[in-house]
C-alpha cells in the first residue's frame, strides 16, 4: 500500500484505503482471501499503534468461513487406530481420540498426569492456560500400561528424539511434526480418503460422544471450551439415533421388503 501510493498507510485518507481494497479485490489476479484478510488485519494493527482509532473502525469487517469439521466414522478410526506397526503409534493415536486432546496437549502429557486408579488423565495448561481431567477407558488403560513398560519413558509419556546427540533418545516431548507424521501414515495405511489432520481426531471425539448420548455440556468441559456455542457445532454433523437424517429419495422409492 505505502509504495502504491508512495505514501505511509497512516497518511492516507479512508476513501483512499477504500480504493486500494477495492483494488486489491478487483485486479487481474485476484489475491486470495487470506491475502486481503491479512492485509486489513495489517492495518487494524497499524492504526491501533499509532491511537487512529476512527481509522481502525472504518476498516470492512471479515467474516469467517464457517465450515464444519471433518469427523470419520467409527469403522474409519478402527482402521486408523490399527494401522500403524508400532505400539507408540497406535497409543498416542488412541490417546488423540480416546480422550480429544490438541496436537500440543497430547505432547505435555507427563506420566505424572495418568491416573489409572481413577480412570483419568489431567490435562494440563490447555489452550487458555487451563488444566481440565479427561477419562480413560480400561482398553486405553491397559494400552498405556504395556507401552509404558516397554518403552520405560522418564518424565513425558511420549519421547521425542533429540536432534544433534548421538542417537539415543532424550526425555523430550514429541514434536508436534512427528504427532502430524504419525497421523498423515495411519491416513494413508487405513486407507481413509477424507482430508484430516490431527485435530480432526478430537472433533471426531466430540461427535461421537454427542452421538452415543452424552449431554453437550459435558462434551464442552471435555473439550476445554469456553463457549458453549464452540461446542455446539458438532451438533451439525452427529447423527442421532433417534432423529437419523435421511434422503427424500428413500421415501419417493421405498425398498421393497
Amino acid at each position: 500500500m505505502a509504495l502504491y501510493f508512495n505514501c505511509l498507510p497512516t497518511e492516507l485518507e479512508s476513501d483512499q484505503i477504500d480504493d486500494y481494497l477495492y483494488y486489491l479485490q478487483q485486479k487481474h489476479n485476484t489475491p486470495s482471501d487470506s491475502y486481503f484478510k491479512h492485509t486489513v488485519y495489517g492495518l487494524r494493527f497499524v492504526f491501533k499503534m499509532r491511537g487512529l482509532d476512527d481509522m481502525r473502525i472504518e476498516l470492512p469487517s471479515i467474516k469467517h468461513e464457517k465450515k464444519l469439521p471433518v469427523v470419520l466414522s467409527k469403522e474409519e478410526v478402527r482402521k486408523l487406530l490399527k494401522a500403524p506397526k508400532l505400539l507408540k503409534h497406535r497409543i498416542l493415536l488412541g490417546v488423540l481420540y480416546g480422550c480429544g486432546v490438541r496436537c500440543g496437549e497430547v505432547r505435555n502429557i507427563r506420566l505424572a498426569d495418568l491416573d489409572f486408579d481413577r480412570k483419568m488423565l489431567l490435562v494440563r495448561q490447555g489452550k487458555g492456560n487451563k488444566d481440565r481431567y479427561v477419562p480413560l477407558c480400561d482398553m486405553l488403560i491397559r494400552g498405556l500400561k504395556t507401552y509404558i513398560k516397554a518403552e520405560q519413558p522418564v518424565e513425558f509419556l511420549f519421547n521425542g528424539k533429540s536432534d544433534g546427540l548421538p542417537g539415543g533418545f532424550l526425555d523430550a516431548r514429541y514434536s508436534q511434526r512427528g504427532v502430524q507424521f504419525v497421523v498423515k501414515q495411519a491416513k494413508k495405511e487405513a486407507g481413509i480418503l477424507k482430508e484430516m489432520s490431527v485435530h480432526t481426531l478430537r472433533h471426531t471425539f466430540a461427535s461421537h460422544l454427542l452421538e452415543d448420548g452424552l449431554d453437550i455440556q459435558t462434551v464442552k468441559e471435555l473439550l476445554g471450551h469456553t463457549r458453549i456455542e464452540t461446542t455446539m457445532i458438532y451438533l451439525h454433523v452427529i447423527q442421532c439415533r433417534n432423529r437419523q437424517p435421511f434422503s427424500p429419495l428413500e421415501t419417493l422409492y421405498p425398498a421393497k421388503k
